[in-house]
C-alpha cells in the first residue's frame, strides 16, 4: 500500500468476504450479490487498473521527442506494432501488442489532489460533498450479479472506491493481499484453513442450519432471519466450490503461459485477475501504486514502474486474447492524472508535480478496436491540443461496452433520483 505525498491513505474499505469457520460470516459480502439483469453488452466482464499517485503522461504514452530538454526527459520514444504511434522505451512489450489497446491523450480534469481525483476516474463523476458515487465493480455487481458461488467483484489487493449510495452489499471482496511469484496463494475466506477440510465445514454448516430452523420458529415472518438464512447458503456455496477455491489458484497455470505476466506482484495480480474472470467473476480492480513521482522520477519510471506496467499488463492483454476472452473482457487503465510537463528541482534529476489538465488513460477490450490513439495533447502535454476528453467520456464508454447505460438512474435510500454518469458521452470512435 503507497502513502501519496499529501499524507492520505487511500481508505480502508469495508473487508468484506472474511471466513469465520465459528460463524461463515463470508454469508455478510454474499449480501452484496443479490441484483437484476440488464441486456448484455459487447463485454459481459471488466478488469479495472488503477496506477495510484498518477502516473507521468509524457514518460510513458504521450512522450513529445521533439519539446524543450526541460520538458521532453531523459526518455527516448519507440516505434509500436501499429505505424505511426510511439510510445517511451521503457515500454517494450506493449509496444508490441500496441493493436491489442487503445491510448486516450489529452484526457483533462481539473481536481490535483490525489483523492480527489482517484474518486473522479473510479466512478465517472465529480465528487460532491453530499453524495457517494459507487465504483465500477459496485455498479456491475448491481446490474449483472454472476453465480452465487463465485464473487460478483473481486479488488487486488484492495479497492479506492466503495459501493457508495449503492450501499455495502455491492462492495467488493477484497484479497488485501497480492500474489507473489512461485508461491501458493490463498484468500481469507475462499481458501480453507490448514487442517480443516471440505468435509468439517459441511458438518458445521449442518449445524448452524439446525440452529437456524430452531430459531425460525420464533420468528416465522422475519425478512431479516429469512435473508441471513439465503445468503447464509451462499457463503457456504462459495467456500465449498471446488470453481471458487480454483480461481484464487495461480499456480495451476503452466509456465509457458504464466511467465508472460513476470515475476513481480503486479503481473502476478494481472494473472490472477484473467483467472478471475475467466471463472466467472464480473469484475476485477488490480492496483499498481507508486506513480506519485516529485523526486527521482525518471529513475523510480525506469527501474520499477515502467517495467512492471509494461510486462504485467502486456501479459495480461496478450493472456487473454490467447485464451479467446479479450473480446469479451473490457480492460480500462488509468490514474487519477498526469504530471507536470516541467521538470522540478527537487532532486538530482528532478521530478514531475501533479497535473490534471493533461493526462493518458488505456482501453481495450469488448467492443473497443485496438491499435487507435484518441485525442491529442499540444506539442508540450499541457493539455488537449482540441477538445479535452473527460473522465466522464471515458466511464461512460466503459459502461456503454459493458451493455450498462451511462444515463442509467438510481434512487439513493432518500428516493432522490441519481444519474450513474452525470456529464458523460460515449466516445463513439473507441468501439468504430
Amino acid at each position: 500500500m503507497h502513502r501519496t505525498c499529501d499524507g492520505i491513505h487511500r481508505r480502508d474499505m469495508l473487508r468484506a468476504g472474511v471466513l469465520s469457520l465459528g460463524g461463515l460470516s463470508l454469508s455478510g459480502y454474499l449480501k452484496m450479490a443479490d441484483a437484476g439483469q440488464v441486456a448484455p453488452g459487447r463485454a459481459t466482464r471488466a478488469i479495472f487498473i488503477e496506477l495510484p499517485g498518477g502516473p507521468s503522461h509524457l514518460d510513458s504514452f504521450d512522450p513529445k521527442p521533439n519539446a524543450p530538454d526541460d520538458i521532453r526527459g531523459s526518455f527516448k520514444t519507440i516505434n509500436t506494432n501499429v505505424p505511426g504511434i510511439q510510445v517511451s522505451e521503457h515500454l517494450p512489450k506493449l509496444a508490441r501488442v500496441m493493436d491489442k489497446f487503445v491510448i486516450l491523450r489529452g484526457v483533462s480534469h481539473t481536481l490535483a489532489a490525489h483523492r480527489l481525483g482517484q474518486e473522479y476516474v473510479n466512478t465517472g463523476s465529480k465528487p460532491i460533498p453530499a453524495l457517494e458515487y459507487p465504483s465500477y465493480g459496485s455498479v456491475l455487481a448491481k446490474e449483472q450479479p454472476g453465480r452465487p458461488e463465485i464473487p460478483t467483484q473481486v479488488a487486488i489487493p484492495r479497492g479506492s472506491q466503495g459501493p457508495g449510495f449503492l450501499g455495502i452489499r455491492y462492495a467488493a471482496l477484497e484479497t488485501n493481499s497480492t500474489p507473489a511469484f512461485g508461491k501458493p496463494y490463498s484468500v481469507r475466506g475462499i481458501s480453507l484453513p490448514s487442517g480443516i477440510g471440505v468435509e468439517e465445514v459441511r458438518r458445521r454448516q449442518t449445524l448452524l442450519e439446525k440452529l437456524d430452523r430452531r430459531f425460525s420458529k420464533l420468528e416465522q415472518n422475519s425478512q431479516l432471519l429469512d435473508g441471513l438464512d439465503r445468503f447464509g447458503q451462499q457463503a457456504y456455496s462459495m467456500i465449498t466450490s471446488p470453481d471458487a477455491r480454483k480461481a484464487f489458484d495461480i499456480s495451476q497455470e503452466p509456465d509457458s503461459f504464466a511467465s508472460q505476466f513476470g515475476e513481480s506482484g503486479f503481473g502476478q495480480s494481472c494473472l490472477l485477475a484473467l483467472r478471475l474472470v475467466e471463472s466467472g467473476v464480473r469484475m476485477v480492480s488490480v492496483q499498481l501504486g507508486g506513480w506519485d513521482t516529485h523526486q527521482d522520477n525518471f529513475t523510480k519510471l525506469k527501474t520499477d514502474n515502467l517495467p512492471k506496467l509494461d510486462e504485467g499488463l502486456s501479459g495480461l492483454l496478450t493472456g487473454l486474447d490467447q485464451r479467446g476472452l479479450l473480446e469479451s473482457t473490457a480492460v480500462y487503465v488509468t490514474g487519477e492524472f498526469g504530471r507536470t510537463p516541467k521538470i522540478n528541482s527537487r532532486s538530482a534529476e528532478g521530478g514531475r508535480d501533479h497535473y490534471p489538465r493533461c493526462m493518458f488513460m488505456l482501453m481495450a477490450g469488448g467492443g473497443v478496436r485496438g491499435g487507435q490513439v484518441i485525442g491529442e495533447s499540444d506539442d508540450t502535454a499541457s493539455g488537449p491540443r482540441h477538445d479535452a476528453i473527460k473522465p466522464d467520456d471515458v466511464a461512460a464508454s466503459f459502461y456503454h461496452n459493458l451493455g450498462i447505460d451511462p444515463s442509467l438512474e438510481f434512487d439513493s435510500n432518500t428516493g432522490r433520483p441519481i444519474t450513474l454518469v452525470r456529464d458523460g458521452t460515449v466516445i463513439d470512435q473507441l468501439f468504430s
